[in-house]
């Protein structure tokens, strides 16, 4: 019976990570913004979202194990990890904001403008151009912009895993410690490949979207996804 058992929550594990992450575009959009704004690799994007994505299963795996361990009350992890998403999606919010005021700020700042030149011979003609295109090798990570990966690990990290303790680790727990870990393990798999899968996705796509005014605006579009994300968090969009 309870090698039964263990088996359907392995079971579930797998399914809930996939829908839980396909159903919430925060564990995806945002880096698929990212990797825009920033021109970013395939490569890059990768790494980053991995590395994000492990710090939010590896989190909420850590508290559920030492809930286990220390034999806390599942209802009062559950509180933890309801203050952890609600502190997290704020910040999500916050953060996609400033970016998306920032991105605005440098796209005005960077809009096209016309110069006049005078000739010798008294003719005079005009010229179009952006600072922002003749200088970005100067400046490839202006701002906020380098940061917004480290800000986005350290949200992740805070970010919880909502269904894994009260649905997987504690039920599981109940077999055996070992098989909480593979349930655990199972659901941070599961939810990794779906987040990686999501964003290839959405990166190859935009890959084919035209350069012009949407490339000037990237990073302001990039802050308000983000922000949008984090709002359907806190207000449960």
């Amino acid at each position: 019976m309870a090698d039964k058992t263990l088996d359907v929550l392995v079971l579930t594990a797998a399914f809930v990570g996939f829908f839980h992450t396909l159903t919430g575009p925060d564990h995806f959009l945002p880096f698929i913004a990212l990797s825009r704004a920033g021109n970013w690799s395939l490569r890059k994007t990768m790494l980053i979202t991995t590395a994000c994505g492990i710090g939010h299963v590896a989190s909420s795996v850590l508290l559920g194990l030492a809930g286990l361990a220390l034999g806390t009350a599942l209802a009062g992890l559950v509180d933890i990890e309801e203050f952890r998403g609600s502190v997290a999606g704020w910040l999500l919010f916050g953060v996609g904001l400033a970016y998306m005021v920032w991105g605005l700020r440098r796209a005005w700042r960077n809009r096209p403008h016309a110069h006049l030149h005078v000739h010798a011979d008294g003719q005079i003609h005009s010229h179009q151009h952006s600072h922002d295109a003749e200088h970005a090798h100067l400046h490839p990570a202006e701002g906020g912009a380098a940061a917004t990966p480290w800000i986005m690990f350290l949200i992740f990290v805070f970010g919880p895993c909502e269904p894994l303790i009260p649905l997987l680790m504690y039920p599981a727990a109940e077999v055996n410690l070992a098989g909480s870990v593979l349930v655990a393990g199972v659901f941070g798999v599961a939810t990794l490949a779906t987040m990686l899968s999501m964003v290839a996705i959405g990166y190859l796509g935009l890959a084919r979207v035209a350069h012009g005014m949407l490339e000037r605006y990237a990073h302001a579009a990039c802050g308000g996804a983000i922000a949008a994300c984090g709002a359907a968090v806190v207000f449960g969009l």
